[in-house]
């Protein structure tokens, strides 16, 4: 007999939020109860889900003292929100996982990626953390490879959607005109600006994918460094990924491994929906799509590559529930 559980969203009407909600419709999570909490502004806001009508509460701190207690909470409402209540969460006996950054270099808080490092679950103390975006897709397309040929060093180069930024970049894009999400227009432009600038010239946003990385790999001396640029799509998250390996490769090798990987799709040219991996043919997907294989001649042991996902699933909705569906068999 199949265990259920109940399960509460936290920031239930934001864009990932209303994700995680399909998501485990879709892939019939085993949820008897379902709790939706957000701000004060968006209670009382019904949202349909499974052939039911669910109002939203006001997220506070006895929202997860329901009567038969909350399973797991998946939490996708902003890192403040996260440090607040995600502690609360957990001394009422659930299992949080968080969808932002506020835990993701917590030491004590594992951070990851099922087809990566499920094993870390298994030493979490009440906070799993979801990492970032564009971290969870260049990670299951790299760890494969690092199992065989073991990553010496990498070079991020990102093209990411404005659904990234939320419902704000989302409007920014569709008016066209001044925004109110990012520091200049998006129309007709592409931003190398994500997140708050690091005394190191580094954006916090780069800084996420080299830090995440490293945690996520288990690798915590590998020399990564990272460029990342908001571009006009609206969901779907590119990345060329430059990587250089200890041990030398052939490309067939490569290819093979990443086609037999969990998650992965390889986009080689050779038939299916596109020769090569685009945000438009990502959305509404959860695979990694991997295509441009081809060596790095410049030197020894470089491979290039061109990553691409749908950002509000892999990149964090589905992620998360893949993450609760792992905690369901521990």
């Amino acid at each position: 007999m199949v265990k259920a559980y109940n399960v509460a969203i936290v920031g239930a009407t934001g864009m990932v939020g209303r994700e995680i909600l399909k998501i485990l419709e879709e892939r019939h999570f085993p949820a008897t109860n379902l709790y939706l909490f957000a701000t004060a502004r968006s209670a009382d806001t019904i949202i349909s889900w499974n052939g039911g009508n669910y109002t939203v509460e006001e997220l506070t701190q006895e929202s997860f003292k329901k009567s038969g207690g909350i399973d797991i909470a998946l939490f996708s409402a902003g890192g403040d929100t996260s440090l607040r209540f995600a502690p609360i969460a957990v001394e009422n006996g659930c299992t949080v996982v968080d969808n932002s950054s506020a835990w993701r270099m917590d030491e004590s808080v594992p951070l990851v990626v099922p087809e990566v490092n499920p094993d870390d679950l298994a030493r979490h103390k009440g906070i799993i953390a979801n990492p970032n975006c564009s971290t969870i897709q260049a990670v299951v397309a790299l760890n494969p490879l690092h199992k065989v040929y073991h990553l010496k060093r990498i070079v991020y180069a990102t093209y990411q959607a404005v659904s990234g930024a939320g419902m704000g970049g989302w409007r920014d894009l569709e008016s066209g005109g001044a925004p109110t999400t990012f520091p200049f227009p998006i129309k007709g432009n592409c931003i190398p600006h994500i997140g708050d600038f690091c005394d190191n010239g580094y954006t916090k946003e780069e800084m996420k994918m080299i830090t995440e990385t490293r945690k996520i790999l288990h690798e915590p001396e590998l020399r990564v460094t990272a460029t990342t640029v908001r571009v006009p799509v609206f969901t779907g998250h590119s990345e060329a990924i430059n990587a250089e390996f200890e041990k030398p490769f052939e490309l067939d090798a490569v290819a093979a491994l990443l086609k037999n990987s969990p998650g992965v799709t390889v986009l080689d040219g050779k038939g299916g929906v596109a020769p090569y991996p685009m945000p438009l043919y990502a959305q509404g997907t959860d695979d990694v799509y991997v295509g441009r294989i081809r060596r790095d001649a410049s030197v020894e042991n470089g491979l290039s590559m061109w990553v691409v996902s749908d950002n509000l699933r892999k990149g964090a909705a589905s992620n998360a529930v893949q993450i609760a569906e792992r905690l369901t068999k521990i």
